[in-house]
């Protein structure tokens, strides 16, 4: 893998974008990276982590803010990294969450965390991802190294660099761990650790198993104590005892119920003679009653049959009763008939225009005299229809002339009216015209009119703010003096708590100091005069609180620095757009303006209206000139049919006068007429309909006569006084009916065979129901007693079964058990591991023992073969876990000791030699990826010329096969040795930028 390029803005100290080209450094193999304490070095290889993992070095955590302090809201910030990986070239855009300003309105908004991959193709960038997510999963395909990893063999970043050197057992592990992903080791222990509690849980479920058992068969046995430890002997014997108890209730069970089968069948039989008896008494008893009413029940079948004969005489009374009241209605009506025709049978036919027909006498109201009358009516209302139907018309024929007389004047008027506006219309026409070129003059200014409003209100509202900004200045310039001395206060205190931070080290180890225990500085165990704290010490949290105070402090500064020059913009701003004027004449301005403008378009709203009137007007002279001549044809049509129309109706009216006689009107003769007639037709039907009835009614008291004589009746009363009504026959019926099927039972009952040799004395069913009972009570106890023992006996079965199974599986599980506990102590390091290492911790000193290996090889060379490193497996004291122990051979004294005893230059050597041993073992399991750039960010100044000459020597020698390798120092003699350098500046502002040759900016 090849850092080659680096691009950066917004990012740690550096505000502007800053280009860094790696690959310059190809040709000289190592460069160095220098610049003041602060500066920003070590912030390049934060860009570098940050672009590929999305985390730094520094801030494992996540909780320092990215973005550059000196940015404004509105720049960007970014990291963009190029890198080659097995022959192909990748690039990575990422962008941290940070607070940006808003795009519209004011204010700042939360810009999310943006990431995209690119892959080179030919000479093209093509995107590969675009969200974090998706690059933080195409990474982890593409390149094979996890953070931690990285940082141990590509970026050697501060505070980790000595960290592997002189870590504890566990914090080492956790570090091996990390970079070779030895946690399946650690999941195999928990697996063998659970499956060994469930064999423990499984083995205790057996024997609270049996123990239940147990109890539940003493149960069953109605025993109250259990022997010790019983076998499954116990069990089958308990058993076979409970069966042998079955099979005696079983016979004695059936022994009862062939006794109770006995009483039952005794009791039955004596308590159906008394049934029987019983069924005899009942029968004697309703036959003598139904005897006494015999005589009662025949009076009632007489009366029916004499209300069966009077129901088929009831029609014919019936008929001739109808028959009789018929004919006296038709009497009646014929009476009435006669009264009406009264006033027509004693005057003679002249008056009516009949005398033709003869003299009518008070004898003339026969049916044979009325024909010639009604024939003769008829005759004169034929000949008077026609005319009925002319008089008629006349009402309708009066209206039709006076609404033509009533047209003829509105077509008259109508045409004097068109006529007068054919006249007025050329001038109205001309004085449309005038106000159309009027308007179209006004409304031209328009344009202007707008502008100069324009003008005067935006001057006016500068005008405006010039008074309120000046205000606004005064106060933010206040409030600027204040959050300068805020700032400077803030950034004293800062350095008060630094100073006594640094001051108070000594009392804060002190504090720390364990009696018994090493000395985290020294090593020593014996503390004979520590430090004592001068005041209340500074912790790390006042440092962060103080910090975080003096960024704000800065931060309200910024903002106030920033509120003062845009109001001082703003002032310029409205000053300028104000000119000399006062707000009073830019106001007088405004109204002037506005009624120019008002009146320009109220003139430009008539312009389209007169237009339209314009055309309206000339299209109304072409109308009203055609609808002349259509106003004369009408009146003259109209004047046509209204003499047309007068004639006829004089025609009409003398031709009705001559027929309606001595009438008003010949409707009133014909009305006359008809009614005469009417008189005539009724006094002809009601005779002929009275001598009908008289017929039917002679007929039907003849065959009434007939009918009573047959069914033996003397008269019309009697037979009526004999007729039942429907519910009395019908009740009448059923009683006898009743009364005969009881008889009928009655009888048959007493014949029954059952009912025949009965004994004469009742019989008494107690000794027989006192002898069932206790047969019963006796069988139901024999039964309940057999059901519980077969039901405990049952139980007690399937309780044998299930410890057969138990006693049967326990055996294995003990095995399985005691094999499984063993194994699960060796690999978690418990007896009888004797070295106490875990199986994850035995995976680890395998690869640590291959650092170990690679280390040495630059060590000897380094230390001109003093010092080698040793993999430290023994025992720790007090039980501690073990395997993972790091220890240094002085080949001078040649014995191993402690790491930490190396001087701080050894301590250099033999930290740079193991980091580079652990990044060749960690490529080489990472799949042989090559390492053509390397970082290394520690302890230079810790050592002396000559070690210094072996420590650089050693690194030259990784330059080999094009390895690039970048060293960030302050050491001078180290700036003499290595001429290509990336210098980090800081300008005069506070930010950083980078430069090597020339300046990248």
């Amino acid at each position: 893998m090849k850092i080659k390029r680096l691009r950066l803005a917004g990012f740690g100290p550096f505000k502007n974008e800053q280009v860094v080209d790696f690959e310059r450094f190809d040709a000289d193999g190592i460069f160095l990276i220098t610049g003041k304490t602060g500066a920003g070095k070590s912030s390049i290889l934060d860009a570098i982590c940050f672009a590929l993992y999305d985390k730094v070095p520094r801030f494992p955590d996540g909780k320092q803010p990215l973005r550059s302090d000196y940015c404004e809201p509105d720049d960007p910030t970014y990291v963009e990294l190029d890198f080659s990986l097995r022959g192909r070239d990748y690039r990575l855009f990422r962008t941290p969450e940070y607070e940006r300003a808003k795009k519209k309105g004011t204010g700042t908004t939360t810009a999310a965390a943006t990431a995209v991959l690119y892959v080179l193709h030919g000479t093209e960038w093509r995107a590969s991802a675009a969200k974090v997510q998706a690059v933080g999963l195409e990474l982890s395909a593409i390149l094979p190294l996890k953070a931690d990893q990285f940082l141990q063999v590509i970026l050697l970043a501060q505070n980790r660099f000595q960290y592997f050197l002189l870590a504890k057992t566990d914090e080492r592990r956790a570090v091996l761990r990390s970079l070779f992903g030895t946690t399946r080791f650690e999941r195999l222990e928990t697996a063998l650790v659970l499956r060994r509690k469930s064999l423990d849980d499984r083995l205790a479920d057996v024997q609270r198993d049996v123990a239940e058992q147990t109890t539940a068969a003493l149960h069953q046995l109605r025993l109250a104590e259990a022997p010790v430890a019983p076998d499954l002997g116990w069990f089958r014997d308990a058993l076979a005892g409970l069966n042998s108890a079955v099979d005696i209730a079983s016979a004695e069970a059936t022994r009862a119920a062939a006794r109770l089968s006995a009483v039952s069948e005794e009791h039955r039989a004596a308590t159906e003679t008394q049934r029987r008896q019983a069924r005899r008494v009942l029968a004697d008893t309703a036959l003598a009653t139904l005897e006494s009413r015999h005589a009662a029940v025949e009076e009632q079948r007489g009366t029916l049959l004499r209300a069966a004969r009077a129901a088929r005489v009831w029609p014919h009374i019936r008929t001739s009763r109808a028959a009789t009241r018929e004919w006296q209605t038709a009497l009646a009506d014929e009476t009435t008939a006669r009264i009406a025709w009264l006033p027509f049978g004693d005057s003679g036919a002249s008056d009516s225009g009949a005398s033709d027909n003869g003299a009518r006498d008070s004898g003339g109201d026969s049916q044979r005299a009325l024909r010639p009358i009604m024939d003769a009516l008829v005759g004169r209302l034929g000949a008077l229809a026609e005319v009925l139907a002319e008089e008629k018309q006349l009402p309708a024929l009066n209206r039709e002339i006076t609404a033509l007389f009533d047209a003829l004047a509105g077509h008259t008027d109508s045409l004097t009216r068109a006529q007068q506006r054919i006249d007025e219309l050329p001038q109205q026409i001309d004085f449309v015209g005038e106000q159309l070129t009027a308007a179209t003059l006004a409304a031209a200014g328009t344009t202007d009119a707008a502008e100069a409003l324009r003008r005067a209100e935006i001057g006016f509202a500068a005008a405006e703010d010039v008074g309120v900004l000046l205000q606004e200045l005064a106060t933010a310039d206040t409030q600027l003096l204040e959050r300068s001395r805020d700032n400077a206060a803030a950034a004293v205190d800062y350095e008060a708590l630094v100073t006594r931070r640094f001051a108070g080290q000594a009392s804060e180890l002190a504090s720390r100091l364990v009696e018994g225990h090493p000395c985290a500085v020294c090593g020593a165990i014996e503390h004979p005069a520590p430090a004592a704290a001068e005041g209340e010490l500074v912790t790390p949290a006042d440092l962060t609180t103080a910090r975080l105070n003096m960024q704000g402090r800065q931060q309200e500064l910024t903002d106030a620095q920033e509120t003062s020059t845009s109001l001082t913009n703003r002032l310029g701003q409205a000053q300028a757009l104000a000119g000399q004027r006062s707000v009073g004449e830019l106001r007088t301005e405004c109204v002037a303006a506005r009624a120019r403008l008002a009146t320009a378009r109220t003139a430009a709203d008539l312009i389209g209206g007169l237009r339209h009137e314009q055309v309206d007007l000339r299209l109304s002279q072409t109308t009203a000139s055609a609808a002349l001549v259509s106003l004369r044809a009408a009146r003259d049509m109209a004047a046509d049919t209204h003499s047309e129309r007068s004639g006829q109706r004089d025609l009409l009216t003398a031709r009705v006068g001559a027929q309606r006689g001595a009438s008003d009107t010949v409707t009133d003769q014909v009305r006359a007429l008809q009614h005469e007639l009417d008189c005539a037709r009724a006094l002809s039907d009601a005779l002929i309909l009275s001598r009908q009835r008289a017929d039917a009614r002679d007929a039907s008291t003849l065959d009434l006569a007939n009918q009573l004589a047959e069914e033996d009746f003397d008269d019309e009363e009697t037979a009526s006084g004999a007729r039942l009504d429907e519910g009395q026959a019908i009740q009448l019926a059923n009683a006898v009916r009743s009364y005969d099927d009881q008889r009928a039972a009655a009888l048959a009952a007493v014949a029954d065979p059952e009912l025949v040799d009965l004994p004469s004395d009742p019989i008494d069913l107690e000794p027989s129901l006192r002898a069932f009972e206790a047969a019963s009570s006796a069988r139901d106890d024999a039964v309940s007693s057999h059901s519980s023992l077969a039901e405990r006996a049952g139980q007690l079965q399937a309780l044998v079964q299930r410890v057969t199974t138990r006693f049967a599986a326990s055996a294995d599980l003990i095995d399985q058990h005691f094999q499984v506990r063993a194994l699960a102590d060796v690999v978690q390091g418990d007896e009888p591991n004797t070295k106490r290492m875990r199986l994850e911790t035995y995976v680890l000193a395998a690869q640590l023992e291959e650092i170990v290996v690679a280390a040495n090889v630059r060590l000897r060379t380094m230390t001109s073969e003093r010092y080698t490193l040793e993999h430290d497996d023994s025992r720790v004291k007090g039980g501690a876990r073990s395997g993972l122990g790091l220890a240094i051979r002085d080949e001078f004294t040649g014995r191993a000791r402690p790491t930490h005893s190396l001087s701080g230059g050894e301590t250099f050597l033999a930290s740079l030699a193991l980091a580079l041993g652990l990044a060749e073992v960690v490529t080489g399991q990472a799949g042989g990826i090559t390492l053509d750039t390397l970082f290394v960010d520690e302890g230079f100044g810790s050592l002396d010329s000559e070690t210094l000459e072996t420590a650089m020597s050693t690194l030259d020698t990784l330059r080999a096969g094009g390895r690039t390798i970048g060293l960030i120092s302050h050491v001078d003699s180290m700036k003499e040795q290595i001429p290509a350098t990336l210098r980090i500046s800081v300008t005069d502002q506070g930010y950083s930028r980078i430069e090597a040759d020339t300046p990248i900016e």
